[in-house]
């Protein structure tokens, strides 16, 4: 924990570092990335949106900053960014009371 944050800061040494350990799938994955975000079918702003809400889903931090980051840079707007997490809200809580199901098979056996 560095200067109270909970996560450790990203920079371009720790970065660096994790990479050397394990070059060809950093490079595999760097490439995977760069091409899924690439425009197509959708645009690269819907494409980080969906990114800003999948980070909330997943709570990952890093992507949280990231993908907020890129959905500005790529044109959305303050709005945008925040009706997506708040699509991330619904699938989320969604999923649980979905998954309540599996809860009420149990109880009724």
């Amino acid at each position: 924990m560095e200067n109270g944050n909970l996560y450790p800061i990203t920079t371009k040494e720790l970065n660096d570092k994790k990479a050397a350990l394990a070059p060809k799938n950093v490079a595999a994955w760097r490439s995977f990335s760069k091409t899924v975000f690439e425009e197509g079918a959708l645009p690269e702003k819907t494409k980080q949106l969906i990114a800003v809400a999948a980070a909330h889903i997943t709570q990952c931090p890093y992507c949280i900053r990231a993908h907020t980051k890129q959905a500005m840079r790529k044109g959305a707007s303050k709005e945008e960014i925040m009706e997506a997490i708040w699509i991330a809200a619904e699938m989320r809580a969604g999923a649980a009371y979905a998954h309540a199901t599996i809860a009420m098979d149990e109880m009724e056996k």
